[in-house]
């Protein structure tokens, strides 16, 4: 089984959006999708009410998620790891100086030809910043699904 984590930083908008759509995607027999933040902010809450009601608008369910923060342990547990912007990526690599753990870890768009490649924050936006996240992940995650079933 390959395991996947998706992070961002409060885990609460976009790497569960990333979880829930990339699990949406794949044979869950074969892959286990998670997600956590680099941030302790949120632990043990709920996805941002926005994200959920962006996720359900498209047929996924994200609203038995719970909130966690990355621990330098799931280097061991996840096969790649997948940050939402640099300074998430940066915060994730520091944490270990294993070069076959800092291997696993990729931006989520670097799987993608979109323009950008960091996932935008849409906490402080209003929810037309939801849907467009939601759009760039979920081509990142057919990339990712792609590469995944090969």
């Amino acid at each position: 089984m390959t395991k996947v984590l998706m992070v961002c930083l409060g885990n609460i908008c976009r790497s569960p959006l990333a979880e829930g759509i990339l699990r949406s995607k794949v044979d869950s027999h074969l892959v286990d999708v998670d997600s956590a933040g680099t941030a302790g902010y949120h632990i043990g809450n709920s996805p941002d009410p926005r994200s959920v009601a962006v996720a359900r608008k498209y047929g996924i369910d994200i609203s038995t998620q719970i909130c966690r923060k990355f621990v330098p342990e799931d280097f061991s547990r996840y096969d790649r790891i997948y940050a939402m912007d640099l300074n998430n990526y940066k915060d994730i690599i520091v944490q270990t100086n294993d070069s076959n753990h800092q291997k696993k870890v990729k931006l989520l768009l670097d799987t993608v030809s979109v323009g950008i490649n960091e996932v935008p924050d849409p906490y402080y936006g209003g929810t037309n910043g939801f849907e467009k996240v939601f759009h760039l992940i979920s081509q990142a995650c057919d990339t990712i699904a792609q590469n995944l079933k090969q």
